[in-house]
């Protein structure tokens, strides 16, 4: 496999300027207090980095928070992310070639080209449906409501054990008008009962009940998919969290221009192959998708008799074990 990483020549010069960092001081933590507008020139970018001690990332946005310069970094192989001090890297620009021939680029390029349910002038569930693990993957959407968190759904999940893996799809209207239900899930995450991983699910999540599928969603006129993308993720950066490297359509609409946006992007596309409200069953693999924003208590009830019954397999899997 080819390596997206140069040997770093200016490597003596970069220990000499931070030799008097400490690893843990290279993690950034946004201050209690932040609010979106803390947040500046929040841009994607394609960089191979490099830090003092051989460490290697790649990063997709860059940032200024409180007049520091920040990194969204990846882990190519990992696939998971964390903000970082860029004072603490050495960072070139990478190619899209260069990223393909990593885990990160093969499984941006395979949900990219996982087209779903072709129907006229839209996808239906295009993207990743199905992980590689037999166990299953619990993804929780997140959309726009006006009703409280479903949290009894949230202590059956963590009966499972410590840190149960869920990945959820979060939007930013839904982060906006209820940020202590954001704050509760985040000292769930804290306090060791469970692994979050936020997915971005767009900032408005657009949705009205009586426009067709073809022009509804993020395919609405006027939408504009790089506000609701990086719109969100800068937004769970202002709350303190760091966001993954997976993007969910509302309603699992896309097209083929949108898909393409996200990959753009450098996001994993979510699909999922086991929506419970709407009757999919699940299974080895399965992408389970519930929504426990308060919209769909079928879906839940669902989830905890598939629990019950053991048809919700386990482990229950990260979705960064999802992708090939």
């Amino acid at each position: 496999m080819l390596s997206i990483f140069r040997p770093a020549v200016a490597l003596a010069a970069f220990v000499s300027l931070t030799s008097g960092v400490a690893a843990a001081d290279c993690a950034f933590r946004v201050a209690p207090a932040a609010t979106p507008a803390s947040v500046h020139a929040y841009r994607p970018v394609l960089k191979a980095c490099e830090a003092a001690d051989g460490g290697r990332a790649m990063s997709i946005r860059e940032m200024t928070i409180d007049g520091e310069s920040v990194a969204l970094l990846a882990d190519p192989e990992a696939l998971t992310t964390r903000l970082e001090r860029l004072a603490c890297w050495i960072c070139r620009d990478a190619s899209e070639d260069e990223l393909g021939s990593t885990r990160m680029g093969r499984a941006i390029a395979a949900s990219a080209e996982a087209p779903g349910i072709t129907h006229r002038g839209f996808l239906e569930n295009a993207g990743l449906t199905r992980g590689a693990k037999p166990g299953a993957f619990v993804t929780g959407d997140l959309c726009p409501s006006p009703k409280p968190l479903d949290r009894a759904f949230f202590a059956r999940l963590a009966a499972a054990g410590p840190h149960t893996p869920v990945a959820l799809a979060v939007s930013g209207l839904w982060l906006t008008h209820h940020p202590k239900d954001f704050r509760w899930l985040v000292g769930q995450r804290d306090a060791g009962a469970l692994d979050i991983m936020w997915v971005d699910h767009t900032y408005t999540h657009p949705y009205r009940r009586k426009l067709p599928d073809a022009s509804n969603y993020l395919l609405t006129r006027g939408v504009n998919p790089e506000d609701e993308i990086l719109g969100t993720e800068k937004l769970i950066v202002a709350n303190g969290e760091t966001p993954s490297l997976f993007f969910r359509f509302p309603g699992l609409v896309s097209s083929d221009p949108l898909m393409e946006a996200v990959r753009r992007f450098h996001l994993v596309t979510l699909g999922a192959d086991a929506w419970l409200a709407i009757g999919q069953k699940p299974g080895p693999g399965s992408i389970v998708l519930v929504h426990p924003n308060g919209n769909e208590p079928f879906g839940l009830k669902v989830f905890a008799t598939d629990v019950a019954r053991g048809a919700i397999l386990k482990p229950l899997e990260p979705l960064t074990a999802a992708p090939e």
